[in-house]
């Protein structure tokens, strides 16, 4: 056989169903294209126009038209812009995926910016054949003596070219429906897809329906403009009162003037914002049209915190505004809006690729006409630029925080509970933004201020520390100046041989710096007073995304430990003891532990017994922070079927621990062969629970009966 070489053809008959079935995830989106066809049709129209090819009217108006017809089930869009011949028709329509906006772009890449131009790709137009089983076409070029075009076809195999009648340049689509898309003759059906993808298009849209009853409205007649259709000339007569006056006469006064109105046929409001807030500079903005913006995109009537104005050029373009909403709810349900455009068409929410997760708690739009879109404009394409935009947005995001930070820190306080979640969701998904922000983290103290990690720190080492230092400086200065130069030498000497043979044997991991957390403020008050009376502050966690942060914080942070309050008691709130009364304790403690347990029938319960110096506090719970910690990790994957209750340890790392200077507890141990024991030792052990976490419904039945039998007693 000879070889051959030729070109590859491709068979309308055959490409036609996939187009249908698979051009586009939703149907709907068919509106969006075409509107933007026309759009684009008017750019290049008024490009043109600037380059003097063409000469517009002084009265043009560029706008799009929808019309929706539910009695023919018909659709139209309507454009007064470039319009087309009969050879373009030809070569743009006939011609699958042959864009006219790129044939365009080729003519006058010299001449024109082609970031306004929508379309690339030259299929848009056939995504009405998604929903039509017929299409016409009716145009009129805007060139000089060019002749209106009728094109038509069913199915989009075959078509019919013909002479038109359109009056005026421009391009009149109508989609005749077929059975399965009749949805789309229904004016509120519309309207609904107008606003989702067109809202911000750069062309006035206008939406009608056709054969509505025709609407009118009422304005003042100076307000009258030549395009006014007038029905009534109205006048409204002056409205006049009788009212007394400063001497006390009544008189005539004039309330309302005379005015002259005019009944006119109800202009058309278009039913997008062809100039968006995210299009201006930021200078040129006000916080009210931030405000209104918000309220009017994502219809939520709660003021945003505040918002960062994205606005960049170089090294590729990119607009936008993201707002920071109030996030005091639980991070599960925390969800936000971030609306993806390119050229101010909607293409998605949410797109993972071009917005980083942590950020989708936000709410928002970006505007970036560079995007590498697929053909159906739904999906990006996979590369490195779309990362380099994710980058870019994370930094503008973490350089106003960090910026708020050092200018503005009384409002950065003031929305830090807010806004909390949202940057320690960022640092643990970003590592990137964890570094720009981890200087820049403040949490809230049992005094209600703010202070960073190291702030704290420093606080909790206290001035004593600095205090008795400084007095060993001065009380080492006196001795030296008291001993013989080769007396010194010999100490440093000596000194330097301690330090060394120290760091020589200790091989132990240098200790950590404990901060003290809590996770419930109402729960932990009894914690919380404890170590208000021994000056001991700690930190405000509340948030259900605190427990993986302070994990990640510890990994990072390796001189740092996080304890929550109730997990162990700090030597300040004990008593200083002798020997002997340390022998006492012990003894106590031995006694009460097997006194305890057969009473609460708890073989396993920890207990101990320490000399408090708040005599009044009776009992507690305390839980080792790794214990709970794994409860806490185990109880939330519980919630997700593995069937673990909240009680999966037993107790395990849990320890009653009972004041020796408290007068009940004193009693239990000298009455332990009483009757009332047992009463006792059930409720101080559920009291110690309760200030530790809620009972168990049974639980808290009993102590419930409980209390009520101990005030019968007390009363006989």
């Amino acid at each position: 056989m000879a070889k051959e070489q030729g070109s590859l053809s491709i068979n309308s008959e055959n490409i036609f169903p996939i187009i249908k079935k698979w051009l586009y995830s939703d149907h709907d989106i068919f509106i969006r294209e075409l509107v933007s066809n026309g759009c684009d049709a008017i750019t290049k129209v008024k490009k043109l126009d600037m380059m003097g090819e063409i000469n517009l009217p002084e009265d043009y108006k560029p706008q799009v038209h929808v019309i929706a017809n539910a009695e023919e089930k018909t659709l139209q869009f309507i454009d007064n812009g470039i319009g087309m011949t009969a050879d373009e028709v030809k070569e743009y329509i006939n011609q699958i995926a042959f864009s006219g906006a790129q044939a365009f772009l080729e003519k006058y890449k010299d001449k024109t910016n082609e970031d306004q131009i929508i379309g690339h790709f030259g299929l848009g137009f056939y995504s009405s054949f998604m929903v039509a089983d017929k299409v016409t076409i009716d145009t009129l070029s805007c060139k000089p003596d060019a002749v209106p075009v009728h094109w038509e076809s069913e199915g989009g195999t075959t078509f019919e070219l013909s002479d038109g009648d359109k009056e005026g340049f421009g391009t009149k689509i109508t989609l005749y429906l077929n059975e399965d898309s009749y949805e789309f003759s229904n004016e509120y059906r519309v309207k609904e897809i107008l606003d989702k993808y067109c809202s911000f298009m750069p062309t006035e849209i206008y939406f009608e329906k056709a054969n509505a009853e025709t609407e009118y409205e009422t304005i003042d007649a100076a307000d009258v403009k030549d395009t006014d259709t007038v029905v009534e000339n109205i006048v409204e007569e002056a409205k006049t009162e009788e009212k007394e006056n400063e001497n006390g006469e009544k008189e005539i006064v004039e309330v309302s003037p005379r005015k002259e109105k005019a009944k006119i046929v109800k202009r058309p409001v278009p039913v997008n914002n062809p100039k968006p807030l995210w299009t201006k500079h930021p200078n040129e903005c006000t916080e009210e049209e931030y405000k209104d913006f918000y309220r009017d995109v994502f219809h939520d009537y709660k003021e945003p915190l505040f918002w960062i104005h994205l606005n960049m050029d170089y090294p590729f373009n990119l607009k936008g505004i993201l707002y920071f909403p109030k996030l005091n709810t639980e991070y599960d349900n925390l969800e936000g809006v971030i609306k993806l455009y390119n050229n101010q068409v909607f293409i998605a929410d949410n797109i993972k690729e071009v917005i980083p997760e942590f950020l989708m708690l936000l709410k928002g739009v970006i505007d970036c006409p560079d995007l590498p879109l697929n053909v159906s404009r739904s999906a990006l394409q996979n590369d490195g630029f779309v990362k380099k935009i994710s980058d870019y947005i994370t930094k503008k995001v973490a350089d106003k925080l960090t910026g708020m930070y050092k200018v503005e820190k009384e409002s950065y306080e003031k929305y830090w509970d807010d806004i909390s979640p949202f940057i320690k969701f960022g640092c643990l998904k970003d590592e990137k933004f964890f570094e720009k922000m981890k200087d820049f983290m403040i949490y809230k103290d049992l005094d209600d201020n703010y202070l960073t990690l190291p702030e704290y720190i420093k606080a909790a080492k206290g001035e004593t520390e600095e205090n008795k230092e400084g007095e060993s400086k001065d009380t080492a200065k006196e001795e030296s100046a008291e001993k013989t130069e080769d007396t010194a030498k010999e100490e440093s000497a000596e000194k330097a041989e301690n330090t060394e043979n120290a760091d020589t044997e200790s091989g132990e991991e240098k200790e950590k710096d404990i901060v003290y957390y809590v996770t419930d403020p109402k729960q932990q008050s009894q914690y919380i007073n404890m170590f208000k009376e021994q000056g001991i502050n700690a930190i405000i966690l509340t948030h259900n995304i605190d427990q993986p942060f302070v994990q990640m914080l510890e990994q990072k942070e390796t001189n740092v430990r996080f304890q929550r309050i109730d997990a162990d008691l700090t030597d300040t709130m004990k008593e200083e003891v002798s020997s002997e009364e340390e022998d006492s304790i012990k003894k106590e403690q031995e006694a009460l532990t097997e006194l305890f347990r057969k009473a609460l029938g708890k073989e396993k319960l920890e207990v101990k017994v320490e000399k408090l110096k708040n005599e009044n506090v009776s009992s507690m719970i305390t839980l080792a922070e790794d214990s709970r910690r794994m409860q806490d990790m185990m109880r939330m994957y519980s919630m997700g079927g593995m069937g673990m209750g909240p009680d999966m340890f037993g107790g395990e790392g849990q320890t009653l621990v009972l004041n020796s200077a408290n007068k009940l507890v004193q009693y239990i141990f000298e009455k332990k062969d009483s009757e009332d024991v047992k009463i006792f030792c059930e409720q101080l052990y559920d009291l110690a629970m309760l200030s530790h976490k809620q009972l168990e419904a049974e639980d808290m039945t009993k102590f419930i009966a409980r209390s009520n039998e101990i005030m019968l007693r007390l009363a006989k």
